[in-house]
């Protein structure tokens, strides 16, 4: 069965000769030994799908008694143990876990939880949802709503719920009929009708929505983008520029997190783990072309600039190569 974590422009896929048992006595040894094998760890993690980490897990497990991402805890460190771990951990169950890193602690971190409430797909959040009440026992719509105020949280709630239609045919009547509720709802009128942007930015398909932003130009002479700067704030903003970007080019807005990531002092590890672990086997090839396209130097070379060690090394394996 399709897996609905996989598609078809990734830079990991599933490894030919592949035996589980195999590969967790390799990394048995390799973290047992005098000194762990990081060389050996990351052959065996980086060119092996998550479908077959999973299978991994489970023997080494069965084997040793012992949870893999355990050891890979004790004999890990920094940024390079959180890459690691997360490449032994299904993909639902990492985005639940990012999401509750997004809401704990001082402050929210109100653009990890836009950016992936926004690129996934609506049986993916429902998937991340389960993932989330299991491991936490409290449901993530709770912990948005108390983490999160006012329209942004309206919207995230409605993007968390998985209702986005994702059928791929388009409604020329309703494009146009939705495209005069936002401009009714926006530019013409006194104060905005901040529940019409939502409903309809969140719950359209992403081609609906294309030809919805399509028709509003036609009738207001604006570009979606700049009503939606103009007449709305903060993190609502935020997050409704997110999903046109997502609309038009979501490859091109996972580009542009990337690059903040890895631009000026200091790298955000947070976003850049995330993104190369979770678009490893979706779009990280397409990400990787946006990303020469907008800033001229590949994702590769800016990566290699900015980590170091065992993590840089396995950083570069899953973005796969250079453009």
């Amino acid at each position: 069965m399709a897996s609905i974590w996989v598609g078809h422009r990734g830079t990991i896929r599933d490894y030919p000769d592949f035996s589980p048992s195999v590969d967790a006595e390799a990394i048995r040894k390799a973290i047992r030994g005098i000194g762990t094998d990081e060389k050996m760890l990351i052959s065996i993690l980086t060119e092996r799908s998550n479908a077959q980490r999973q299978l991994i897990v489970k023997e080494y497990q069965a084997a040793y008694g012992k949870e893999l991402k355990d050891d890979l805890k004790g004999d890990l460190s920094g940024h390079f143990e959180h890459l690691m771990v997360a490449l032994v951990t299904p993909p639902a169950i990492f985005d639940a876990k990012q999401l509750k890193k997004s809401m704990k602690g001082a402050g929210t971190n109100e653009d990890a939880l836009t950016e992936i409430l926004t690129t996934r797909t609506s049986r993916q959040m429902k998937e991340i949802s389960q993932a989330y009440y299991t491991v936490y026992k409290k449901s993530l719509g709770d912990d948005i709503s108390s983490e999160t105020s006012g329209d942004f949280r309206k919207a995230l709630l409605t993007l968390a719920d998985g209702r986005r239609d994702e059928s791929l045919k388009v409604d020329e009547h309703l494009a146009k009929k939705d495209a005069q509720i936002l401009y009714k709802a926006g530019e013409n009128r006194w104060g905005t009708d901040e529940d019409k942007f939502t409903e309809i930015l969140c719950l359209r398909s992403f081609p609906q929505l294309k030809l919805t932003f399509d028709e509003y130009r036609n009738i207001s002479q604006k570009d979606i983008v700049d009503s939606i700067k103009g007449e709305l704030s903060g993190h609502f903003e935020d997050l409704l520029l997110a999903i046109v970007h997502c609309v038009r080019n979501t490859p091109a807005f996972l580009a542009e997190r990337l690059h903040r990531a890895l631009k000026g002092a200091g790298t955000d590890e947070f976003t850049l783990n995330r993104i190369m672990v979770s678009r490893s086997e979706i779009d990280l090839l397409d990400i990787r072309i946006e990303f020469k396209k907008h800033y001229g130097y590949s994702l590769y070379s800016a990566i290699k600039s900015d980590t170091s060690g065992d993590y840089e090394i396995t950083l570069l394996k899953i973005c796969g190569g250079d453009d």
